[in-house]
């Protein structure tokens, strides 16, 4: 540098500053993990607005990164004048930025939803230029206080890179369990404004700060925009994600995994289940759904007393596996905990789930693939009285409630299962995908007792066709023999499911089918004929051109999905 920071300040023969460098060491190691966390916040808003999370952190990150490159060109048409106050400015520009982006962005949604991806990538980028900024700003200030140009680099560039790598811990492990993103960013954005303020403050006491009254409205303006914005986010947050639903929202909560909404239309007495904002079920058509996915299998099992449910966090499979009187035990494999809990005590969805996980005690397991969520033991009631007057009741099952990934769980499947019902969400993203994969299918042979069937969820074979098409073609790549049927759900339109066996001939599955007189249980929907026709499709419904099947390596299904016909409707 030409000049001294002293000199550009228009002090000289001041203090020299004791610990100037491990001051902003300190600020980089802060601004690179609010830097990241940012990252994370945008693309998750997105992910919750648009879905599909790899194709929105992708597009997020990258577009953040660009733009840090861009401010890395532009910094070097800024003079070394004023480099503090440059900070200080940056810094509390970057913590309003920051802490209202999220709420900006879901008003944005629900406001002027023509304009919602103009907005979201105006904060995306605006956040990554000034990120961008940050480094080479410090850079030129710690110069004046490093021997070297290395010991200058490590002060800074060092610090940036460990902070990002816990930002990345404690946005994983406490900030995303703990509040809600439009909370996150104004704490994130405090620790950016805490940030300008001792350094303000520090380099004030040596009298290197020049525009102190300007500095001083720009951090106390600051300071009560972002308290301002704390306290009210949840409100904020609640009224502005109620745009992105058509009825009330009555319960929402986010997990480590996903973001649950529960909302309910008065007139038609009609609860929806949402997932990132994608409908799982309505309260009014579930039935179909559900009674489709569980009856037809235990039709054709003799006497299934073993059932594993792999995804189903909501219980309604549950709730259907369980009216079955030969079941003994029902194990429930699903990876979010919390989803789990909460449709085990809300009031709505255990009235929906008929209580399915009522009772529940908690057991752990030795595996760092399976967490256990308890164990539910199932009562009926006998009819007789005990002496004491309390009704007589009798264990008929035992409800097992696992949290795991699916795909690491059947690595070390405990036993085999007369019926496995896989009700996994659509295939929307990578993480979802590798569910439905030839290898995953495959690991589910050794899960299954001898006769078993399975049933797949399978989404749409009119608005998804070719994604129904290549699940089917996946399983039989893996050794199944299959069965698609579909039926009419009024809320997703037509919809798909598939049964899978090993080592039963087809001509006598269709010859039960064809003699089925009762399912055995009450259903609200289902009786055998309305199954029968569930088997019909239309002219060639099944035919397709395409080959590919779904596997790790290559997650065909991932492309069939977002290019079918319903992305566009």
């Amino acid at each position: 540098m030409t000049k001294s920071i002293n000199q550009e300040n228009g002090r000289t023969g001041n203090k020299h500053p004791r610990f100037a460098s491990f001051l902003l060491g300190f600020s980089m190691f802060a601004t690179g993990a609010c830097g990241l966390v940012f990252e994370y916040i945008l693309s998750t808003v997105s992910t919750y607005i648009l879905g599909n999370s790899i194709e929105q952190f992708s597009i997020t990150i990258a577009l953040m990164l660009l733009m840090m490159g861009v401010a890395g060109y532009v910094q070097k048409f800024m003079s070394d004048r004023y480099l503090i106050e440059k900070f200080i400015f940056l810094e509390t520009f970057l913590a309003l930025l920051g802490g209202y982006a999220p709420i900006a962005i879901y008003a944005s949604f629900g406001f002027v939803p023509d304009h919602f991806m103009v907005i979201n990538y105006f904060f995306v980028m605006a956040i990554g230029f000034l990120i961008g900024f940050e480094i080479p700003l410090v850079l030129r200030i710690n110069e004046k206080y490093s021997d070297t140009l290395g010991t200058n680099i490590a002060g800074v560039v060092g610090p940036d890179y460990i902070g990002s790598f816990v930002g990345a811990l404690v946005w994983t492990f406490f900030l995303l369990k703990t509040f809600p993103l439009t909370e996150i960013s104004f704490l994130v954005g405090g620790t950016n404004f805490f940030i300008a303020a001792i350094t303000f403050l520090y380099f004030m006491k040596y009298g290197l700060v020049r525009y102190r009254v300007v500095c001083v409205i720009l951090i106390v303006v600051s300071a009560a925009l972002l308290a301002f914005g704390y306290i009210n986010n949840r409100d904020w947050n609640l009224n502005l994600e109620q745009k992105l639903y058509d009825s009330k929202i009555v319960f929402s909560k986010t997990t480590k995994y996903q973001r649950l909404v529960l909302t309910h239309d008065a007139p038609l007495n009609d609860y929806r289940f949402f997932i990132n904002g994608n409908l799982q079920f309505s309260s009014v058509d579930e039935a179909i759904y559900h009674e489709q996915l569980v009856h037809p299998a235990f039709a054709l099992v003799q006497n299934p007393e073993r059932v594993l449910i792999l995804g189903g966090g909501d219980g309604l499979a549950l709730r259907e596996v369980l009216k079955h009187p030969t079941v003994k035990n029902v194990l429930l494999v699903d990876l979010d905990p919390d989803m789990v809990k909460v449709c085990s005590t809300n009031p709505v969805l255990t009235k929906l789930n008929n209580h399915a996980f009522d009772n529940a005690k908690v057991m752990a397991k030795a595996s760092d693939a399976i967490s256990g969520n308890g164990r539910t033991r199932i009562f009926q009631d006998t009819g007789k009285v005990r002496p004491s007057g309390e009704p007589e009741t009798q264990k008929i099952a035992s409800v097992e409630i696992m949290n795991v990934d699916a795909d690491r769980f059947l690595d070390q499947a405990p036993g085999q299962w007369d019926i496995i019902i896989i009700d996994f969400p659509d295939p929307s993203s990578v993480e979802l995908v590798k569910l439905y994969s030839r290898e995953f299918y495959r690991k589910l042979a050794r899960a299954a007792a001898p006769g078993a069937m399975i049933v797949v969820q399978a989404t749409s074979p009119y608005h998804a066709r070719e994604s129904y098409l290549c699940i089917r073609r996946t399983l039989e790549s893996a050794g199944w023999k299959t069965l698609p049927y579909h039926d009419n759900v009024p809320s997703f339109g037509d919809w798909g499911w598939i049964m899978a066996w090993k080592n039963r001939d087809e001509g006598e599955i269709r010859e039960k089918i064809a003699a089925m007189e009762s399912f055995g249980v009450e259903t609200a929907y289902l009786t055998p004929d309305v199954f029968r026709a569930a088997l019909s499709f239309g002219k060639d419904a099944l035919e397709t051109k395409e080959t590919r099947v779904n596997t790790l390596m290559e997650p065909a299904l991932l492309t069939y999905y977002l290019d079918d016909s319903w992305k566009a409707e």
